[in-house]
């Protein structure tokens, strides 16, 4: 009886552990410095924000921003917000073994607590071949979620474009 109970205990807590290894290794994404370069920045303490400009360039981890201006918010000495813009804002981000994400708009908005990024205006976002692009695209990084939408006057539609998988070469001589 003792050895049925371990067993189902030994299954619960490798259960609970993969369930959360997705939210662990966000996490600590989320641990990750902050690295901040720039020509200006203008830091108020008292406010917990600081305002940076010329080529400014922002890693976290496998993420990377770089913009004309930026803002960033902090709440207790911890990052809670990103606000850039420019001509273009560009962002990368490389997750451990997964594809590499890029995109581009000319305002880019980074909320820290949720890993939920918004790109307006011109804005496209890619991932190992597909493409999305519109005046507004939002992009939840845990749970691997892009919405798109057209600006409001129709101008801007979206465009989704999706690469096929490539397929297995065929084997040699003829044989499967």
């Amino acid at each position: 009886m003792h050895r049925l109970i371990d067993i189902q205990t030994g299954l619960l807590l490798v259960c609970t552990l993969l369930l959360a290894a997705p939210v662990l290794a966000a996490d600590k994404a989320q641990r990750e410095p902050v690295t901040i370069e720039a020509g200006n920045s203008m830091i108020d303490m008292r406010k917990g924000q600081s305002i940076y400009t010329g080529h400014v360039v922002i890693t976290q981890g496998g993420m990377q921003i770089h913009a004309d201006k930026v803002t960033v918010y902090t709440e207790e000495d911890e990052l809670k917000r990103i606000v850039a813009s420019g001509e273009p804002v560009r962002f990368r981000q490389q997750r451990k073994g997964e594809k590499e994400i890029h995109g581009e708009a000319r305002r880019l908005d980074y909320q820290a607590n949720d890993e939920h990024l918004l790109l307006q205006d011109q804005a496209w976002l890619t991932q190992g071949g597909n493409r999305f692009s519109g005046q507004r695209i939002e992009y939840d990084m845990p749970r691997e979620r892009v919405t798109a939408a057209q600006a409001g006057d129709g101008s801007q539609r979206v465009k989704v474009t999706i690469q096929p998988k490539a397929k297995s070469p065929p084997p040699e001589n003829g044989q499967p």
